[in-house]
């Protein structure tokens, strides 16, 4: 234990020397989480007592370098205990992982491809089926979302904690703007309404599916340069070609006075309203 927890081989870092070069065992653990864990070497089982906070009996396992599973770790009570939770939660990392690099990525490089910066996601059943209306197709740009036909991921994904696991891998690989979670997607076209002056209004079929947005981009919705207007200076430093400039523009004025919007005229106020309508 002794040689994986100081080797160089070792897998987790957690053992680091202080200011003179020294080792603190268990330094910042608990001490009934502590005994706890050293059970494991008398009988190579954990029992875990009510009381017992199951993140703390696990940061232990790890800096004793002890497999945190159901090999090692027991609890009586499954019900309120946290074990199946952490178990889960370890699973569900190394599945997403998998659905990261066979499913989620190329579409990810697909959409990098044709320029863009960020991509979103919609995950559909294998048996949903997308049949828009070419005529009329449905609003609030969802032609820009890309479809994942994956029954297994929507299942993944119907849990809240899974989503929470994802969004954790998804930072660890270095994506920023992450979004997940659950919106409504149109299938298919239900009927037409016609409204008054011949305008017609489709209706949709909506369902309720997971979503991942997500952005490869360092800074999220910022652009890297900024855009100038060409527009004429007046800071001029030759005081006779700023006296020619300000003739011309008062010329202008006299023979192309500004016009005069109708919004600007209802935003007025009555007496400059009054004294238009006069010179009108």
């Amino acid at each position: 234990m002794l040689g994986r927890m100081f080797g160089p081989g070792r897998e987790y870092n957690f053992t680091r020397p202080n200011e003179k070069g020294e080792y603190e065992i268990a330094e910042g653990i608990s001490a009934t989480v502590f005994r706890t864990v050293l059970d494991y070497y008398k009988t190579g089982i954990i029992n875990c007592p009510d009381g017992i906070s199951i993140p703390d009996l696990r940061d232990t396992c790890d800096y004793l370098c002890i497999n945190f599973d159901f090999n090692t770790v027991r609890c009586q009570d499954l019900r309120t205990s946290a074990l199946l939770h952490e178990l889960s939660n370890d699973g569900a990392h190394k599945r997403f992982d998998h659905y990261l690099e066979e499913l989620i990525l190329p579409i990810m490089v697909g959409c990098a491809k044709k320029g863009e910066r960020e991509c979103h996601i919609v995950v559909l059943t294998d048996e949903d089926s997308v049949d828009w209306d070419e005529d009329h197709p449905p609003p609030m740009g969802e032609e820009y979302s890309q479809i994942l036909y994956s029954s297994k991921l929507y299942r993944f994904f119907k849990y809240i904690e899974n989503r929470d696991v994802a969004k954790t891998v998804l930072k660890e690989r270095g994506l920023k703007n992450i979004r997940i979670g659950i919106e409504g997607y149109p299938t298919c076209k239900e009927k037409i309404k016609r409204r008054p002056g011949g305008r017609s209004e489709v209706i949709y079929n909506y369902v309720q599916r997971p979503f991942i947005q997500m952005s490869w981009e360092k800074e999220e919705g910022k652009s890297r340069h900024v855009d100038f207007q060409c527009v004429r200076s007046k800071s001029l430093t030759n005081l006779v070609a700023a006296g020619e400039d300000i003739w011309e523009d008062q010329e202008a004025l006299m023979h192309h006075p500004p016009q005069v919007d109708e919004l600007d005229r209802l935003n007025a106020p009555l007496s400059q309203m009054a004294s238009s309508d006069a010179q009108d």
